[in-house]
């Protein structure tokens, strides 16, 4: 697939997504949303890849909004507004429910909605000279597409905080408050998101995916919904050809067929 702002690579089971418009610091308009959309989209069909690894090129991962893009936005009715915004939140809902892990490799300014993409991320690993901010209050906007996953990342009280705040952080600010899951020395980033995608791999696929589906459902529950449907999603497991396969092999002191020998 050929795309101008995202280059879209895959190999040996990993697929690599990176906002591609170094010059302007990554910053997406209305054809990066589009083109991502199609990108993890075609994830969703490829039964082949295990990992998604999320950068972007040059010094930033992404600066949000392009403003030359924001220019042709001030002047647009509700509908045509409304009608980008839906695809945002589209793209944000794929990302946060792409059956397999997504990593955000942050690699340089994760500002307003490039904040929410690393927030979408199910693991973050940020770079030590990486900066973050919900900065739309600062322009008189909200960050509200990317409202529901923050929320549900660093919870309620830190995300009313950092909204209404619009504080710039560094790399160990978002650490504290849960937005990355760690932070290593620039230099570092690579061999540190290498290490976590063998980690990965070692991992049922199904079963990951599985995994990512309970976190996102379970907590909406009653106690009445969630323990047949939890109960029900281990018992399919443990039946499964992959469940099968995994029990067989840990009984057996011996990996399993998803694991590379």
């Amino acid at each position: 697939m050929e795309f101008t702002t995202v280059k879209y690579e895959v190999d040996d089971r990993i697929a690599r997504i990176t906002f591609n418009r170094p010059e302007i610091h990554n910053a997406f308009n209305g054809t990066v949303i589009t083109e991502m959309q199609q990108v993890f989209d075609e994830i969703g069909k490829d039964e082949g890849i295990r990992v998604v690894v999320l950068t972007g090129a040059g010094k930033s991962f992404c600066a949000g909004a392009d403003l030359n893009w924001m220019r042709s936005v001030i002047k647009q009715s509700f509908v045509e507004n409304l009608a980008e915004s839906k695809a945002l939140a589209e793209l944000f809902y794929s990302i946060y429910t792409c059956k397999r892990p997504v990593i955000g490799r942050i690699n340089g300014a994760a500002i307003g909605g490039g904040t929410g993409f690393v927030a979408v991320c199910d693991i973050a690993i940020a770079a030590q000279s990486s900066v973050f901010s919900f900065s739309e209050v600062k322009i008189g906007l909200i960050p509200a597409c990317i409202g529901p996953y923050v929320v549900k990342k660093i919870g309620e009280g830190k995300t009313r905080e950092l909204f209404i705040t619009g504080e710039r952080m560094n790399a160990e600010r978002a650490h504290e408050v849960g937005l990355v899951s760690r932070v290593v020395d620039d230099d570092q980033l690579d061999s540190e998101v290498d290490k976590l995608i063998k980690f990965l791999l070692s991992s049922g696929p199904e079963a990951v995916a599985m995994a990512k589906k309970l976190i996102g459902e379970v907590p909406a529950m009653t106690p009445e919904q969630y323990k047949p449907y939890t109960a029900e999603m281990i018992a399919r497991l443990r039946i499964s050809d992959e469940g099968q396969e995994g029990m067989d092999a840990f009984l057996n002191k011996r990996k399993p067929g998803w694991v590379e020998r």
